[in-house]
């Protein structure tokens, strides 16, 4: 019988030695327990295709990258995406520390505007409320002018345009007013501040004088002969002492 030549790789066996192997429905029917029977060759070797080097290690460098920039991201050393960088497709960034403290300041600047906003608008329009616009004050006192009807004077002290005005009525008497031309203001909003009176004996005459709160200043007007009459120079220290004592 004619022998086939082999190679020094590889031995060639003829097809009459080599088993039958059996169908994979026979194998599948037979419940997959039959075994192959031993030969007492050697297999055939099949040669495989030859893979590029190259793909066989880029897989699994690729997938170790990955692992190392998660474990990275999960300690929070890696490199975080910012909501805007993932909106509009920027660039992954690292966020700064300061912009967030940036960010708390905005947000605190933002809200102490809004707040002094509102406490000014609260407090003017609690103003209107009580002083009405131009800003008017009312009292009653006793000054012994024309009083002998047995009615207290009345008084009007008003911001009129940023300058200050007070109206009298002796004794209630409105045919006979009198006006007291008080200090010109010129700050911005002078318009709406508020003008109080209050009446005390400064100068030790036993007579009540008028006194005119403008805010944090004073003017006093000294009551003298039925009237009021504005302050002297050598009256002016007693009545600031007075003044000191009175409103420490």
């Amino acid at each position: 019988m004619p022998v086939l030549a082999t190679t020094d790789d590889q031995q060639i066996v003829p097809r009459s030695i080599l088993r039958r192997r059996p169908s994979s429905k026979k194998a599948a029917h037979n419940g997959g327990k039959q075994k192959a029977d031993k030969s007492p060759l050697p297999p055939p070797v099949v040669q495989r295709a030859s893979r590029s080097p190259a793909k066989e290690t880029e897989e699994p460098i690729t997938e170790w990258k990955r692992t190392a920039e998660t474990q990275k991201i999960e300690s929070g050393k890696g490199p975080i995406t910012t909501s805007f960088d993932k909106l509009f497709g920027g660039s992954t960034k690292k966020v700064h520390s300061l912009f967030y403290l940036g960010m708390g300041m905005v947000v605190m600047i933002t809200l102490w505007l809004i707040i002094t906003t509102a406490i000014s608008w609260t407090t003017t329009a609690l103003d209107d409320l009580h002083y009405g616009r131009p800003r008017t004050f009312q009292m009653d006192a006793w000054v012994q002018h024309n009083e002998q009807s047995g009615h207290p004077s009345h008084f009007i002290a008003i911001n009129l345009h940023r300058h200050i005005e007070v109206i009298e009525f002796p004794g209630g008497d409105t045919t006979h007013p009198r006006i007291y031309n008080g200090p010109q203001l010129y700050g911005a909003n002078d318009d709406l501040t508020i003008v109080t009176l209050t009446f005390a004996d400064v100068n030790g005459d036993h007579l009540p004088d008028m006194i005119i709160n403008i805010q944090s200043s004073r003017v006093v007007l000294i009551n003298e002969k039925g009237t009021f009459r504005p302050m002297q120079p050598n009256e002016r220290p007693s009545v600031e002492q007075f003044l000191q004592h009175m409103h420490p």
